[in-house]
């Protein structure tokens, strides 16, 4: 056997593991090897990352740490633990909210404006379906609101349309890096007219374990009210998200909306919604024709006055659908128009619950389907409400309330929704309950495709605030090709 054979053998198989060859032949040999069908196994290691949560000195944070009691493959052990960035001023090199065992959740708190931001890891039987959150309320001052969001996985690639530079807004693009080189990340900003040319948005350093804040308003000198954020690497991966502060409405996160695709469901209006934003764009060369439906408790209806939208390619486009859910919570589908239109948006809603100066702001980006499980870690004994939709097909989903992370027993119930409709409910709480738990979403076999959004409310002192986060598949599952070793595809 020659070195060449022999390299020439590895690389074949080990296209065919990645690329899911059906068989394999060794050149000359007539013989063929047939591949394994791929498996779906639990994954092995998941990371997420945490944004630094706020600048305010009242600010307090909790920290949620949870994954969903089931199967985990051959792994007997593991760990899921959220470190400091090392950007962070050091005071203790802890893992805040260490998680121990599925099933239960962990939390931890911070208070003030020098909470880090967190890089997170998970392994072994805690790593299929981690998810962690970080929950913020700011009483008073130009950060007022409940701040929301969910620890997101690193990527190359985020899309945050509703970001805005206006003379009452302050949004910070967030962006960690979890690895042990630098990142290099440019920032795009589109507007109405299309690209907003900036200099100070390219090659923007984030250190190997580091956290970078850039205030978007620092970019560009226009004050643009509607904007679409691009996040890009150049090198490595990072955590993105922004942070929306205005002076009149509150502060929440704008997390980054679901891919690029013809049709996007933007779930969980509130039934109390006083003003609803929708912001689109269109990233490709052609331009969009979409139609609006609001999916509500007895089916899609279409807004009268907010048919469609028209987005021009390349340019962001933004329509206020004022108080679109009339007293009816519901969901937003975006489809193309009767026109062939087919080109795929990114899209966003700002909603605002409460009038005058008890006004609060919560967003609402394009969401992915729940897939085979999603997981919301924050939940509290009150103000936790689920919203389920089913764009085309009915759906049938279990709904599981975990144990308290201070103790309690979990609940299930499974829920039907209609076609077309939105169903939202008060979750179950564990029996028992003591601290905070997780709701954790899994389709029933059969089930047409489900989108969720869990809203969680806290008000204080009269000001409605709320936040809404999606529960997108938590990637717990991934497809490993299977391959046999066969020593006769190295003869020569």
């Amino acid at each position: 056997m020659n070195r060449n054979t022999l390299s020439l053998a590895a690389a074949v198989a080990a296209l065919a593991a990645v690329a899911g060859i059906a068989t394999l032949a060794a050149p000359g040999s007539g013989t063929t090897v047939e591949a394994k069908a791929a498996a779906r196994l639990p994954v092995e290691r998941t990371s997420l990352l945490c944004p630094a949560p706020s600048q305010s000195d009242l600010a307090a944070t909790t920290y949620t740490s949870f994954t969903p009691a089931g199967a985990a493959g051959d792994a007997k052990s593991g760990k899921a633990e959220l470190m400091p960035s090392a950007t962070a001023k050091k005071k203790a090199d802890k893992p805040v909210a260490p998680l121990t065992q599925t099933g239960k959740p962990a939390t931890a708190t911070a208070s003030g404006g020098d909470a880090p931001a967190l890089i997170g890891s998970a392994d072994g039987t805690l790593a299929p379906g981690w998810t962690a959150q970080q929950t913020t309320t700011v009483t008073i001052g130009g950060s007022r609101g409940l701040l929301g969001t969910n620890c997101t996985a690193p990527d190359t690639d985020f899309w945050f349309p509703g970001a805005s530079t206006a003379a009452d807004r302050q949004d910070y693009v967030h962006l960690t890096n979890p690895d042990d080189s630098a990142a290099v990340a440019d920032i795009e900003l589109y507007g109405k007219s299309g690209r907003i040319a900036s200099d100070v948005g390219e090659d923007i350093t984030v250190p190997a374990h580091g956290s970078v804040p850039v205030l978007i308003s620092t970019l560009i000198a226009a004050k643009d009210p509607d904007l679409t954020v691009h996040v890009s690497t150049r090198s490595g991966r990072v955590g993105a998200v922004v942070q929306s502060m205005d002076d009149k409405l509150g502060s929440d996160w704008l997390p980054s909306s679901a891919a690029a695709a013809r049709t996007q469901v933007l779930p969980g209006i509130p039934a109390d919604a006083t003003d609803v934003q929708l912001v689109a764009y269109a990233p490709g060369n052609d331009d969009a024709d979409l139609k609006l439906q609001l999916a509500g408790a007895d089916g899609k209806i279409t807004p009268a006055g907010f048919e469609t939208l028209h987005v021009k390619a390349g340019m962001t486009a933004a329509v206020d659908l004022k108080n679109i859910t009339r007293g009816v919570a519901g969901s937003l589908v975006l489809s193309p128009s009767g026109d062939g239109s087919s080109t795929p948006v990114v899209a966003a809603l700002k909603v605002v619950r409460g009038t005058g100066g008890k006004q609060e702001v919560a967003f609402i980006p394009a969401a992915g389907p729940v897939g085979e499980r999603a997981t919301a870690a924050d939940n509290r004994a009150k103000g936790s409400t689920l919203s389920l939709v089913a764009p085309d097909g009915a759906g049938k989903v279990k709904v599981t309330a975990s144990a308290g992370s201070g103790g309690g027993a979990p609940v299930v119930k499974t829920y039907t929704v209609k076609a077309g409709t939105t169903l939202v409910v008060k979750p179950e709480v564990p029996s028992g309950l003591k601290g905070a738990y997780a709701l954790t979403v899994e389709p029933e076999a059969g089930s047409g495709p489900v989108y969720a959004a869990r809203t969680l409310e806290l008000p204080q002192g009269g000001v409605p605030m709320f936040t809404v986060q999606a529960l997108s598949d938590d990637r717990g599952m991934v497809r490993v090709p299977a391959a046999d070793e066969d020593l006769s595809l190295l003869n020569d």
